[in-house]
């Protein structure tokens, strides 16, 4: 069970990671036409980098939540 938790764990790391670089390219694409234009509401780009950040607070809830069933685990 240690072994597939452990597994579990380094896959949302690494899924972690993964949605924070998309997150930080999907930032450092937005360019200033986008920012000074006068559109009401979330531009396309904004929206991506939510979606990209939510992604990686699941993730990283997922990991946290791992570590604490493996410290439980190893507690008994």
């Amino acid at each position: 069970m240690n072994t597939f938790l452990i597994l579990l764990l380094v896959a949302a790391m690494g899924a972690t990671l993964f949605m924070l670089v998309k997150g930080i390219v999907t930032f450092l694409k937005t360019t200033e036409a986008e920012l000074k234009s006068g559109e009401s509401g979330p531009s396309a780009s904004g929206l991506k980098q939510n979606k990209a950040m939510m992604g990686r607070i699941m993730f990283q809830a997922l990991a946290v939540l791992i570590i604490a069933l493996l410290l439980m685990m190893r507690g008994h």
